[in-house]
């Protein structure tokens, strides 16, 4: 086992980076589907030069972690955080988290509890639930995400260029500045990850319910949308989100994509220095 895995209860290693003084304000990030901690570069180097401890996992079945065939799940991907702070022996952590990442803080803070968290973060993310429900009907239909499991079990390499190259970074928008760099680095997150990872992990952010999860969470929450962002509609998201928590704020952003912490870092960067220092 090299330094920068650590092994959890089911054999399961999990790959993490943990850069910066060990007495700094540690910073965690979780990554979004289908990438790797390697998604919050221009995050991890911005707030290492801060001053923080910035600490980012990749996982299960993504990035660096074993491409494990089971556990691709919400409760997993919060024990394996929770594992990771708790090796690491976090205290005061700001945890941030993109997407399905934010999924996974939310999970994490609840069923863990709030005695290592300081604050959280919420970057266009899947809470409270992705997936039209009866009592969610302004949600993405079931059968959307049915055909991406399609998509990722008959060709996922395809998928993996054209997801990036269209609604993540909002490069399908007229006049958008297409970066061929950001789109290949997202492939390259993806095809480093397990297809069955992946392929489970479209259950896990789209039908996990976290409604219950956001409303035991007091620490300070800042939930930040873009209000363009394609992937996951702000109105469903975002908006509902920031209300469940007890101390949320809501900071929406017009035109930005749901890739935006790449996209629109300088911005994102700014804003979450702010909160961090609030």
């Amino acid at each position: 086992m090299s330094s920068n895995t650590i092994t959890t209860k089911d054999g399961t290693e999990i790959f993490y980076k943990d850069w910066g003084p060990k007495g700094g304000q540690p910073i965690v990030f979780s990554h979004g589907w289908p990438l790797s901690s390697d998604d919050w570069d221009a995050q991890m180097m911005f707030f290492l030069l801060h001053g923080y401890r910035v600490v980012a996992h990749d996982r299960r079945g993504h990035g660096r972690s074993t491409q494990t065939d089971g556990g691709h799940d919400m409760d997993h991907y919060a024990d394996d955080l929770a594992a990771v702070v708790a090796h690491l022996d976090l205290e005061k952590a700001i945890h941030v988290g993109h997407s399905t990442g934010g999924g996974e803080v939310a999970h994490y803070i609840a069923r863990h509890g709030e005695s290592r968290v300081a604050k959280a973060v919420l970057i266009s993310s899947v809470p409270p639930i992705m997936v039209q429900t009866p009592s969610n009907p302004g949600g993405i239909p079931k059968k959307v995400f049915d055909d991406l499991q399609v998509q990722v079990a008959t060709n996922r390499a395809q998928l993996y260029h054209d997801f990036p190259a269209g609604p993540f970074y909002g490069f399908n928008r007229p006049g958008a500045n297409v970066r061929q760099g950001i789109i290949d680095n997202w492939y390259r997150q993806g095809m480093m990850g397990g297809a069955k990872a992946h392929y489970d992990g479209i259950v896990a952010f789209s039908q996990t319910d976290f409604t219950e999860d956001l409303k035991k969470i007091s620490v300070p929450v800042l939930v930040m949308h873009g209000e363009d962002d394609q992937v996951v509609p702000y109105a469903d998201s975002g908006l509902l989100s920031a209300k469940l928590v007890q101390n949320g704020t809501l900071k929406s952003y017009k035109g930005f994509p749901h890739g935006m912490p790449t996209t629109e870092a300088a911005t994102i960067n700014a804003d979450l220095l702010a909160f961090f220092k609030a």
